[in-house]
């Protein structure tokens, strides 16, 4: 019998990413993946659920997805993900395109929860909350394929007031140092190059199962494994930055000088309401030490705006914040009301008008000071690996660049090299956000 067809929609974050192509690997041997949701007898969502422009791109696709059933060959549409595991039969009752329904708990259940939709023709529920296991196994790289994300722990113990995770996903909980090094030695293999460490919370990697933080002994580790050039890590909590794992950065040529550390704002007063365990004085240490510690290092944050009772004052000190401590990269949100939070029953919410104004202007001053960063920039020689190309450049990423969120690297057409190479790129302009370079020898020509 002809193997269905099974076509995969991805949204969110990267660590849903690493869900999706689990989600694949536990299904390959039974049918065939396909990139065409026209080609496919089954349409699987991964949907994201964090916050309200993210459930709603996840309604949509949903429909978007549902309309296949109708207009070509689809048979069955199953949602999965962060939006699935937290509203569950509330949303198949509301959404009856859906034909499967699971959580974030269920992936290894999905050919058996096909073969029972076959036979029986209804909708089904799995969205299952007690099981705090970690989803591991084999996957199907959506990635570049020298490029991997690898999670390294599951779930949350910081319970931010304005975050639904720890509800979605579940308490802290790390993987093994041999699990990790497993993977890692397999997507080796496979031609992988760069290895990207994620998880809710990468500092506090090891405390649930070893004694005490260690993520900078599996840092270590894995860049042993033969043949990974890059280490990246994402998700560092900026108080839970330990010295032992900024001597393990700063003296491992592997590890990209690169960490994103969520700092959500810097006013003492919002930060307490935020319920984060840090203050405007730690963070302001923290960024120090790692500068003083790494000096090339590269530091990505992401902000909230229009949190409740987020005055002038405050915003503008976050502003001035900005202007002075000059971070690499960042990423500004409007604050999300979400159901469930302590942050969403608190008095004092903001306009939706003043949270738009403010993450414009939030923006506009980050913007100018990539643009002045950017054009120290031109002159320097920076190992690139070559993720893609456009047609007419080359397109890259230095160690400063996390594939996808951060800019990017144009670089002119070359004999010399192909995807996936990691070559040295010399900067000659800036295009706004992005540079463009040449690909020079040893020698720098």
């Amino acid at each position: 019998m002809e193997k269905f067809k099974v076509g995969m929609v991805s949204l969110g974050c990267d660590k849903n990413r690493v869900d999706s192509e689990l989600i694949l690997g536990t299904i390959n041997k039974y049918y065939e993946i396909t990139n065409n949701p026209k080609e496919a007898d089954i349409i699987i969502v991964n949907t994201c659920g964090f916050i309200e422009s993210a459930k709603q791109e996840s309604i949509d696709t949903i429909l978007e997805m549902a309309r296949y059933k109708t207009d070509y060959k689809c048979k069955m549409l199953i949602a999965t993900g962060c939006l699935t595991q937290r509203y569950g039969d509330e949303l198949l009752e509301q959404m009856p395109e859906i034909d499967i329904l699971m959580g974030v708990n269920d992936y290894m259940k999905l050919h058996k929860l096909i073969l029972e939709f076959i036979k029986e023709q209804k909708q089904i529920s799995s969205a299952t909350y007690s099981d705090l296991s970690i989803n591991e196994g084999e996957r199907i790289l959506t990635t570049n394929t020298h490029t991997a994300y690898v999670r390294i722990a599951e779930g949350c113990n910081n319970f931010c007031t304005y975050c639904i995770i720890p509800k979605i996903r579940g308490k802290f909980r790390s993987r093994t140092i041999e699990s990790v090094i497993k993977e890692v030695e397999s997507l080796s293999l496979q031609g992988v190059k760069e290895i990207i460490l994620i998880a809710q919370d990468l500092t506090n990697y090891g405390v649930d199962i070893y004694d005490g933080k260690m993520l900078h002994k599996l840092v270590k580790k894995v860049s042993e494994v033969e043949n990974i050039e890059w280490v990246r890590l994402l998700y560092c909590y900026p108080e839970e930055m330990y010295d032992e794992l900024i001597e393990e950065i700063s003296s491992n040529n592997k590890v990209a000088k690169y960490l994103d550390i969520p700092i959500q704002h810097i006013s003492n007063k919002i930060l307490k309401l935020m319920g984060r365990k840090t203050s405007k004085e730690d963070i302001i240490n923290i960024i120090d030490k790692l500068r003083e510690r790494i000096p090339e290092i590269t530091l990505r944050t992401s902000l909230i705006v229009g949190f409740p009772n987020e005055s002038n004052e405050d915003f503008n000190e976050l502003k001035e914040f900005l202007k002075e401590y000059k971070l690499d990269n960042v990423g500004v949100f409007s604050y999300s009301q979400e159901e469930g939070t302590p942050a969403a029953i608190m008095n004092g919410q903001i306009d939706e008008s003043v949270k738009e104004s403010r993450l414009r202007e939030l923006m506009l001053t980050q913007r100018k000071i990539m643009l002045d960063l950017n054009n120290l920039k031109i002159g320097n020689i920076y190992d690139t690996i070559i993720d893609r190309s456009n047609g007419e450049f080359y397109i890259g990423r230095n160690y400063m660049m996390s594939p996808e969120i951060d800019n990017i690297i144009y670089i002119r057409k070359t004999n010399k090299i192909k995807i996936g190479d990691v070559v040295k790129v010399k900067i000659t302009d800036i295009q706004e956000y992005d540079l463009v370079g040449d690909v020079i020898d040893e020698s720098g020509k």
